[in-house]
Formats: C-alpha cells, sequence, structure tokens
C-alpha cells in the first residue's frame, strides 16, 4: 500500500518510517494535539492470533510508564480490518546507526544507566523483554535513550510455553546464553544482553557475533568474556558480571545494576589511560666513589618527572575536552542540528574535535554519518515532490532541486 493510500482518521500520514516482515511504521502528524506521532501498522489482518499479541504489546507498553520506555499514545484498527497503534515519534534514530563506534566512557554509561532504568520497571511488572539490542535503543532529540518494540515481551508466568516447544525469540547477536538454548527466562536474560550492548559501545565491537547463527550461540554459550584494555580497567568486574555464563552469578536485578554502574569511577579510567606515558628511567648503577653525579641524576629524574607530569596533564584535559565535544556532536546529530547554527551544529563540534586530533575516528565517523543523512533527507524529499508531480517547480523545493543530478540544498 502507497503512502499516497493510507488514510487514518485523525492523523495526516507523511510517509514511511521503516518495514519489517509483519508491520511497517509511518511518520504522522496527530491532527488533535498537532504533534508528530510514528504509526505502526500491521501489514495483515489475517492472521488473527498475530493481531492479538499486536494489541497484547500495544497493552503492555502502554502500562509502562518511564521516561525511558516509548510512549504509546492510541490503538486502533483501519478501515481494511488491520491494527495500528500510534506512539512516540523519536527523532534521533537507533543505537545500530552507531555500529562500530566507539562512545566515550560517560556516554556508553549514560545509555546503559537510563535502558536498565526502564528495564527495572518492566521486571516489576512480571515482564521480560527478550530481545534488547542496538536496534531498539532510541535517541530523543536531547540524546536520552528510549527502549522500545515489546513485540516479544513474554509474562515470566508463561515463558515456559515457549522454551517447551524449543522456540529461541530474540536477536542471536545479543541473547544471553540460556535464551539462546531456549531455556526459561527472566530478568536477568535483559541483563546480559544490555551488558554485550555496553561492551560494544566501549571496544566498538561484539566479539560474540559469530559468521553465522550457529556460532554466534556457540559464542554465547562458551565464549568467556574477551580481555579488555588497561584503559576500560574500571569496567572488568561490572562486565563480568552482567556476561557471566550462569545466570546465578549475574547482577540478581535491575536495581543490582543500576547501583553498581554508579559505582564505576571514571576518574580510574583516566588513570589508566596515563600507562602508556613516557616512564621515569631506572637510575643506572653507579660505582660508589662517582657519588658526586648523584645530585645531577636527581635532578634529571625531576625533570622527567615534571615532563611526564605536564605530558599527562595536557593528556587528561584533551581526552576531557573531546568527550564534552562528542557528546555536543552527538545531541545536536539527534537533534537533527547537523549543519546549522553555524557555531553549533553537529557538524561544528565534529570538525573541532579533528582540530584537537586530526585522526579522531569517532569524529570522521560522525562527520561521515552526517554526509549519509543529508542524503538520504534529500532522496526522501525528492521522492514525494516526484509523487506530488513537482518535478521542476518551485525551483527551491522540487524532485530536481532534491535529487542528486539537481542542484541541491546547500
Amino acid at each position: 500500500m502507497s503512502d499516497n493510500l493510507l488514510e487514518i482518521p485523525g492523523y495526516r500520514v507523511h510517509g514511511q518510517l521503516g518495514k519489517g516482515g509483519m508491520a511497517e511504521v509511518y511518520l504522522a502528524t496527530q491532527e488533535s494535539l498537532h504533534r508528530k506521532v510514528a504509526i505502526k501498522v500491521l501489514l495483515s489482518a489475517d492472521d488473527e492470533a498475530f493481531s492479538l499479541r499486536f494489541v497484547k504489546e500495544a497493552h503492555i507498553v502502554a502500562s509502562l510508564n518511564h521516561p525511558s520506555i516509548i510512549t504509546i499514545y492510541d490503538i486502533d484498527r483501519l478501515a481494511d480490518g488491520r491494527y495500528y497503534l500510534a506512539m512516540e515519534y523519536v527523532a534521533g534514530g537507533d543505537l545500530a546507526q552507531h555500529k562500530g563506534e566507539v562512545f566515550a566512557a560517560e556516554r556508553a554509561l549514560a545509555i546503559v544507566r537510563q535502558i536498565a532504568s526502564g528495564l527495572a520497571v518492566v521486571h516489576d511488572k512480571g515482564l521480560v523483554h527478550r530481545d534488547v539490542k542496538p536496534a531498539n535503543i532510541l535517541f530523543r532529540s536531547d540524546g536520552t535513550a528510549v527502549l522500545t518494540d515489546f513485540g516479544v515481551a513474554k509474562d515470566l508466568d508463561i515463558d515456559s510455553e515457549l522454551t517447551h516447544f524449543g522456540i529461541a525469540v530474540g536477536s542471536p547477536a545479543y541473547s544471553s546464553p540460556e535464551q539462546a538454548q531456549c531455556q526459561p527466562l527472566d530478568a536477568r536474560s535483559d541483563i546480559y544482553s544490555l551488558g554485550v550492548i555496553l561492551l560494544e559501545m566501549l571496544t566498538g565491537t561484539n566479539p560474540y557475533r559469530g559468521g553465522n547463527y550457529t556460532q554466534t550461540v556457540v559464542n554465547h554459550v562458551q565464549m568467556e568474556l574477551p580481555a579488555l584494555p588497561d584503559a576500560l580497567g574500571a569496567f572488568r568486574e561490572l562486565l563480568t558480571r552482567m556476561l557471566a555464563k550462569n545466570p546465578a552469578e549475574r547482577f540478581a536485578d535491575c536495581r543490582a545494576l543500576l547501583a553498581a554502574l554508579d559505582e564505576v569511577e571514571l576518574s580510574d579510567l583516566e588513570q589508566t589511560q596515563l600507562r602508556p606515558a613516557l616512564p621515569l628511567a631506572a637510575e643506572p648503577a653507579l660505582p660508589k666513589k662517582r657519588r658526586s653525579a648523584m645530585p645531577l641524576l636527581m635532578g634529571l629524574s625531576v625533570l622527567v618527572l615534571i615532563a611526564t607530569l605536564t605530558f599527562a596533564g595536557i593528556y587528561i584535559k584533551q581526552r576531557q575536552q573531546l568527550a564534552a565535544l562528542l557528546v555536543q556532536a552527538e545531541q545536536r546529530f539527534a537533534s537533527g542540528q547537523l549543519v546549522e547554527p553555524e557555531q553549533d551544529s553537529a557538524t561544528h563540534y565534529f570538525q573541532q574535535m579533528l582540530l584537537l586530533d586530526a585522526d579522531n575516528e569517532a569524529a570522521l565517523a560522525g562527520l561521515q554519518r552526517i554526509k549519509e543523512s543529508r542524503i538520504n533527507a534529500f532522496l526522501t524529499q525528492g521522492e514525494q515532490r516526484l509523487r506530488e508531480g513537482l518535478l521542476m517547480e518551485p525551483a527551491q523545493d522540487s524532485a530536481d532541486f532534491y535529487f542528486p543530478s539537481g542542484p541541491g540544498p546547500g
């Protein structure tokens, strides 16, 4: 069904945001309140059982009141019998779009803390999410993280019905060992999945992801936590517990996890990161008769120490500046301020990072994401103008203007 044919009473549909195997999501304006919403619509009304699960998902999420859980506004049926639900529109994209990036420790901790606090509410309701993964973590315009897609969330009391038939629901790359083996699940399975996400944000890679489904499952069941670099030493104990193979060795619940997150000392990270700094030279063994050279050697040692501390101070300051600029850049990116205002945009802050560190991978990746995002936006606008028949006019708002063959905005 095309965007033009989709009609939802009370809503003005603008275009499709995404499509999956069972549903599609549209951006729309709720006319009564003049607010942007995301509308999830089933592709078919034929599967009544799936439709009922879809309705149950809406009821589950609507019952959860937390800033880190997506907000449901409405649920109803279209004229053709398909169910839809209107929910909060989260404009900042999802965590999966940042695959391969290494997050600043402060930012990674903030995201995990927000999602863990939302999961605590989910678990208090006697539910387990079962599919905690980057694609299900969205970002609002202010950069806060939001947990979504409760389509496979299940009551803990009926979870045995799934495992009895050997059904593993979720995403293999982030599944707990017990989930991969179709065993009964509880809140600790979601904690494991969140641990994989934290590890991926800190290192830029998910070590459990194999070349195929079987290898991925084997990795979750058998692979020990990879050795962390010294710079991430403060996270060792936290990740060891979150990613324990035996659920009994993990945090008992998300409230215990939140307490542990608060105990992570980021100052320890900065101290650890200084280890590569120039070490003090060991004093050579000198014959006792050359004691007269000792004052000179002591003076040189003091100079080396001063130089090392100076270098360390500069290094810490630069790291702090880069981390602060990265937070600003990501916030502007999430809010859609890609190039404007000129001195307060994502582009500006990423470029400032490159002035401090010309090879900074996060900044280079950020500028590439901005480029891709703008191209996608132009193509979307071009497609919409093409459907509206605005091929050449108006000159600054036509298909020819937005497509790459045209002049293009900016």
